[in-house]
């Protein structure tokens, strides 16, 4: 789906959305392009365990996800985040697919490591046909869950399913937006980022743990072969861009950040 453009936005940045957001979409609707929107709910998620007496623990960045924690991300992701989207899509006169990966197994995936996390995962199929049908002339809405072959649900990290679904459609662009302009550097946003510089900057502690998933996230779409991968908080700004380096393609980013 060369023509498919994968947008991730988190949680709270659902209720910050600006005109822009919105005018950016229907521009590329305009163009003919597909998109889908693949988007978080972290906070929520961590507020409703709080509530409900549920220790919230992570590893690595990533939420370790008891049955009782999948619930409540199921019930936030599905029953709160998605619908608040949707509506805001719809008032700004965009036509939404809201879209459970459940339904006709649009994302299949595995366990990362259910001894470590539990029920997490991560995305190794999409329904391409499917998600084709739900993108035609309508905005996809996912949250970031997928099921396994037999039908479990898996909570995974937002920045790595829109990753997956961008790769494994070919997508044109990944767009992974953060409330930064981009990766940052003495102030400065990075116009173009490559694996090597990364490395550079992570040695340095100059990239925050914040900003590691969505680096691993960009590089891995990029080297599946993501054509524009772009880190930003606002789809009319350049951001940091993710770029293949012409020589050295063993440095080795990826797996340290």
């Amino acid at each position: 789906m060369d023509d498919l453009i994968v947008v991730k936005i988190g949680g709270n940045a659902i209720s910050q959305l600006k005109p822009a957001f919105f005018e950016k979409l229907k521009y590329w609707k305009h163009l003919g392009k597909k998109v889908l929107i693949v988007h978080g709910g972290g906070p929520n998620i961590s507020k409703l365990c709080e509530k409900m007496g549920i220790p919230a623990e992570k590893k690595h960045g990533i939420r370790v996800t008891s049955k009782e924690v999948l619930e409540l991300t199921k019930l936030v992701l599905l029953g709160e985040s998605q619908p608040e989207l949707v509506e805001k899509l719809t008032d700004n006169g965009l036509p939404v697919s809201p879209l459970s990966c459940a339904c006709s197994h649009l994302l299949e995936g595995k366990y990362l490591d259910e001894a470590k996390y539990g029920s997490v995962g991560m995305v190794t199929k999409v329904n391409k046909m499917a998600i084709a049908g739900a993108l035609w002339q309508r905005i996809g809405v996912m949250a970031p869950m997928c099921v396994t072959e037999d039908g479990k649900w898996l909570n995974v990290n937002a920045d790595s399913c829109a990753c997956s679904i961008a790769s494994l459609l070919h997508a044109e662009a990944l767009y992974l937006l953060t409330d930064v302009a981009g990766v940052m550097e003495n102030g400065q946003v990075i116009p173009k980022l490559d694996r090597t510089y990364c490395s550079e900057l992570f040695a340095k502690k100059v990239i925050t743990a914040g900003m590691q998933p969505k680096l691993n996230a960009a590089f891995t779409a990029q080297a599946m072969g993501v054509s524009h991968v772009i880190i930003t908080d606002d789809l009319d700004n350049h951001g940091t861009e993710i770029v293949k380096e012409e020589e050295d393609d063993d440095a080795a980013c990826v797996s340290n950040v």
